[in-house]
């Protein structure tokens, strides 16, 4: 399944993250939905002719390594498990490919927009040695000081990236997600579910949702903290999760 992946990969035409960063959706609606690799394989054939493919030095399928950061009592995973609709999350995010690093701070408000507040940073995964860049940036962005904060799972995943050839929205594509916790050293990972972020521009035509609800791909909240961390450390609560863990169990063994 793999192989035809790459393969259909190298068929959408490239666009380069140059011509990414040009594309603002200044309205952003973000839609999450959960797939498998058989449905994402019929996904990529179906959008050929209408979107393209981010490119990044001659590679279509980037990989990244990310460590979220929390408090001692979980402050940010319990706001999420506890349906709080203003809610953060912190973390570290290397672009292994490129080899560049972001400290990043992410806020959901309470009508469901999340906005992004990231700086470089050279150290990869750790808050006490950028202490001169990070105090101020979470003092600035965050709710949380730094000592307030330590690292407690890190993910790795492979990520595809479309834009729709209208430049009206962008889809980032999730697989191979491998969980690591940093407080029980406990391990699992995904071998056959598939996320799929859509982002477009307010409630503009969507070819890419046409696609997915023809496909009968779920739309379904996921939280690559959360689920990990539910996954790896069993001391904590996960009532409100096991109806989403369950249904992915279920896509993982299809």
């Amino acid at each position: 399944m793999r192989e035809a992946l790459l393969r259909q990969a190298q068929v959408l035409p490239p666009i380069t993250l140059e011509e990414m960063s040009g594309i603002k959706l200044m309205n952003r609606t973000d839609t999450k939905f959960v797939a498998t690799l058989e449905q994402l394989n019929s996904f990529l054939l179906a959008v050929e002719g209408e979107y393209y493919i981010q490119e990044i030095n001659g590679k279509r399928i980037a990989s990244y390594h990310t460590t979220y950061f929390d408090t001692a009592d979980f402050a940010m995973y319990v706001m999420h498990h506890n349906g709080k609709t203003r809610r953060e999350k912190v973390r570290m995010r290397t672009y292994l490919d490129s080899d560049v690093t972001f400290l990043e701070v992410k806020n959901k408000n309470n009508h469901g927009r999340t906005k992004k507040k990231r700086i470089e940073v050279s150290t990869p995964h750790t808050l006490e040695k950028e202490a001169e860049q990070a105090v101020p940036f979470l003092a600035k962005c965050a709710w949380y000081t730094i000592d307030e904060l330590s690292p407690v799972i890190e993910n790795f995943f492979s990520r595809i990236t479309l834009v729709n050839f209208g430049k009206t929205e962008r889809l980032t594509i999730d697989f191979d997600l491998r969980f690591h916790n940093l407080v029980t050293d406990d391990r699992d990972k995904f071998e056959n579910v598939v996320i799929i972020e859509l982002k477009r521009d307010g409630n503009v035509p969507s070819p890419a949702l046409d696609i997915i609800r023809r496909l009968r791909i779920r739309r379904s909240g996921f939280s690559k903290y959360c689920i990990g961390s539910a996954l790896t450390n069993k001391g904590l609560r996960r009532n409100n999760f096991k109806e989403r863990l369950r249904f992915i169990a279920k896509l993982e063994n299809k």
